[in-house]
């Protein structure tokens, strides 16, 4: 029995607020349970110095958590003076992921960068990202179509990301934070629709687990990202 008497296959309700705030060009406040992120996508007419000149754009993703956002109150990391690494590579993954479906050819030479808060922490903070990320993506980029300042749509496919694990021997879709905490392996699958991998972060803690383990993973992480994709778009219609 799962902490939260969900079924090994089911995941937490989504839930996903468009139009959050006011002056972002795309955002979004997604919710897995108890997990909420704020998404925003923040258009810019300039790219990294070391693409300037080449008629191509850039996509990129920063990633932070309030102070309590966590059962215990942590420091912001501004006050530290420095990143901790788990945000560093975090927020990498949220930019490999969202470049993973955009062509940025398309985007001329213009920078989203893509902002995702997290205001409550239950699990999967960085799967609730990207999966976040997209709607706030989609939503800017639509902007700029409507505006005529791109002539195609550089997005190519919606991307999804859930987290599973192995928990107490039994293969489990979306693990909350009392899963997580415990979890004999843990995964975190990035997913395009129609069926491609963008990145897989699997990871045996307590116990290792062997290749029909692994695609067990893989066959509830298809179920999730299924479940968030008809949420994603519904979110941006």
């Amino acid at each position: 029995m799962r902490p939260s008497g969900r079924a090994a296959d089911e995941m937490r309700a989504i839930t996903i607020e468009t139009g959050f705030t006011k002056h972002a060009e795309g955002s979004c406040l997604i919710s897995f349970g108890d997990t909420r992120v704020l998404c925003t996508a923040s258009v810019e007419e300039r790219v990294p110095p070391w693409m300037r000149g080449k008629g191509s754009g850039w996509v990129t993703g920063e990633y932070s958590m309030l102070p309590r956002a966590t059962h215990t109150r942590g420091s912001r990391e501004a006050a530290k003076g420095k990143q901790s690494g788990r945000t560093q590579e975090i927020q990498r993954l949220i930019g490999r992921s969202l470049r993973a479906v955009c062509d940025l050819n398309k985007l001329g030479e213009r920078q989203i960068t893509l902002d995702c808060d997290v205001l409550q922490a239950d699990g999967g903070t960085r799967t609730a990202s990207i999966s976040g990320a997209w709607v706030a993506l989609r939503m800017a980029v639509n902007k700029l179509m409507e505006a005529d300042a791109i002539k195609h749509d550089p997005i190519t496919a919606k991307i999804a990301a859930i987290s599973c694990g192995i928990y107490q021997g039994n293969p489990v879709l979306d693990l909350d934070y009392d899963e997580d905490s415990s979890a004999d392996a843990d995964a975190n699958f990035v997913l395009i629709e129609g069926g491609q991998i963008a990145e897989v972060q699997a990871t045996a803690e307590g116990a290792t687990y062997d290749e029909e383990g692994l695609l067990r993973l893989l066959r509830l992480a298809n179920i999730g990202c299924g479940q968030i994709f008809t949420a994603q778009g519904t979110a941006v219609k």
